[in-house]
C-alpha cells in the first residue's frame, strides 16, 4: 500500500493499471469452505490453532498462496478477501465504512467460530485492519504480524502530516479511482506502478494483475478510508504482541533508515518488535518468499 500510494501520486493517476485477469481465490488444492459476509469472504483451510490472513488494497487472497499451504499443515487458516477485489461482487463495499465493516465482520467470525486469541497477519491495508481489530476487540487477537503497514500511512508523504492535511488528496484520489471503473487504463502506467510495489519482474506482473481485477470503486473508497485513519493515538491500548515486517532496499535509504521510520510511527505500542527483510518491495511475500515464509511460520508457531 505505501509504495502504491506514492506511485499513484507520482503518476498523477490514482489507480493501478489493467494488465490481465487475476485468480479469484487462493490456489490451494481441495475445495475449501468459504464464508460470505457483506464486506468480506473468508476461505478456510487446514486444521489447528487459528491464523487469520488479511490482504491489502486491491489484493486477493491469492497473495498468500506461497505461505498458506505450509500454515495449513498445523493451523486452521482463515484467508480473508475484501468483496470487490479479485473480480468478486462488491456487495456492501459500494458505500462508506468499508474498513469498519471489515473489522466488525472479522469480530463476528471470531465470536461465532470461537477463535478468540487468534494470530492475525495483515499486509498493507490489511495490517491497518488488524490493528483496528486489536484496538476495538482486544480479546479477539492473541498476536499480530503486520506486513509493511503504518498506523497512519500519511506519514510517508511528509513528517507531521495529519488526517485533515491529507484529506484533499485522499478525496481527489478516491474520485479519480472511482471514475476509472469499467474503463481501460494505459498499460505503461500500470507497469510503472507495479515496479514501485515489487522488485522482481514476475512479482510485478502479479501485482498489476491483482490490481486490474479489483473494482476501482471499492479500491478508491478503501484507499480514502485508509488515508483518513490514524491509529497512533490508540496504539497504547493494543495489548497483543505486535511484530512488524519491514521490507527495505538501499534505494529507500537502507535498513536502519527505513526501520527508524517504522519505530517512530509505532512508538507507544506496548509490545512491538520489528523484522527487516532486505532487497524487497512492498509485496515482500513475492519478492522474498523464503524469508517471508520463515517469518510467518515462526510467528504462527506449531
Amino acid at each position: 500500500m505505501i509504495r502504491q500510494i506514492l506511485s499513484l501520486l507520482a503518476c498523477t493517476a490514482s489507480i493501478p493499471a489493467i494488465l490481465s485477469p487475476a485468480p479469484a481465490h487462493c490456489a490451494i488444492a481441495a475445495p475449501e469452505t468459504v464464508i460470505q459476509f457483506d464486506h468480506i469472504s473468508v476461505q478456510v483451510i487446514g486444521k489447528g490453532s487459528p491464523v487469520i490472513l488479511i490482504p491489502g488494497l486491491s489484493s486477493p487472497r491469492a497473495v498468500w498462496d506461497g505461505v498458506a499451504p505450509g500454515l495449513a499443515k498445523t493451523h486452521t487458516v482463515y484467508l480473508v478477501q475484501v468483496n470487490g477485489f479479485a473480480g468478486e461482487d462488491p456487495r456492501g463495499n459500494l458505500k462508506p465504512g468499508i474498513l469498519d465493516g471489515i473489522v466488525e465482520e472479522l469480530h463476528g467470525l471470531i465470536t461465532t467460530k470461537k477463535l478468540q486469541g487468534a494470530a492475525l497477519v495483515g499486509h498493507s491495508m490489511g495490517g491497518l485492519v488488524a490493528l483496528m481489530l486489536a484496538k476495538t476487540h482486544d480479546a479477539d487477537v492473541g498476536k499480530l504480524l503486520i506486513v509493511d503497514a503504518l498506523p497512519f500511512v500519511g506519514s510517508v508523504f511528509a513528517p507531521g502530516l495529519t488526517v485533515e492535511a491529507v484529506k484533499p488528496q485522499a478525496e481527489a484520489m478516491r474520485t479519480q479511482m472511482s471514475g476509472l471503473y469499467g474503463k481501460p487504463f494505459p498499460e505503461a502506467v500500470g507497469q510503472a506502478i507495479a515496479r514501485q510495489n515489487a522488485l522482481k519482474p514476475e512479482s510485478q506482473v502479479k501485482v498489476a494483475a491483482w490490481s486490474a481485477a479489483a473494482d476501482m470503486r471499492v479500491s478508491g473508497q478503501a484507499l480514502y478510508e485508509d488515508l483518513q485513519t490514524d491509529l497512533r493515538p490508540q496504539l497504547a491500548s493494543i495489548t497483543a504482541p505486535v511484530t512488524v515486517i519491514v521490507p527495505w532496499t538501499a534505494a529507500r535509504g537502507g535498513e536502519e533508515q527505513v526501520l527508524g521510520l517504522y519505530r517512530g510511527e509505532y512508538a507507544g505500542t506496548p509490545h512491538v518488535g520489528f523484522k527487516g527483510i532486505g532487497d524487497s518491495g512492498h509485496f515482500v511475500m513475492l519478492d522474498q518468499p523464503e524469508a517471508f515464509n520463515a517469518a510467518v511460520l515462526a510467528f504462527a508457531g506449531s
